[in-house]
C-alpha cells in the first residue's frame, strides 16, 4: 500500500526549481510511476508529511510569518564565474560588444 495516495482534488501550482541529489531523484521519478502521479505531486504529498511533525508544528506556530524569499529583479554579478558562462566572459569582455 502506498504512503502517498493519488491525488483527488486539484489545487494551484506554482514553479519552484530545486536541486536533488541523483539517487533522490530516481526514486522521486520512480515513486511517482508507482502511483501515476506527477513528481510535482509526489514532492508536494512529502511537504504535507513534514507538516505533521509535532516539534515543526509548535515552531511554526511561533514563527506564523511567511517565509517566502523576497520576490524582485534578480541582482546579476559580474564576478569571474559568472562571466565565464558567458561567450564574452570567455573572451574576456564582460559585455558583448554593440553591433556593427
Amino acid at each position: 500500500m502506498p504512503l502517498i495516495k493519488p491525488r483527488t482534488v486539484r489545487t494551484t501550482l506554482v514553479r519552484h526549481i530545486t536541486q536533488l541529489f541523483a539517487e533522490n531523484q530516481e526514486e522521486l521519478y520512480a515513486y511517482a510511476k508507482f502511483i501515476g502521479e506527477p513528481t510535482a505531486y509526489v514532492l508536494n504529498e512529502l511537504i504535507e508529511t513534514l507538516k505533521k511533525d509535532v516539534d515543526y508544528k509548535t515552531w511554526r506556530a511561533q514563527n506564523t510569518g511567511s517565509f517566502l524569499p523576497i520576490s524582485g529583479k534578480a541582482k546579476r554579478s559580474h564576478s569571474p564565474s559568472s562571466l565565464a558562462r558567458t561567450s564574452a566572459g570567455r573572451a574576456g569582455l564582460s559585455t558583448l560588444p554593440p553591433p556593427a
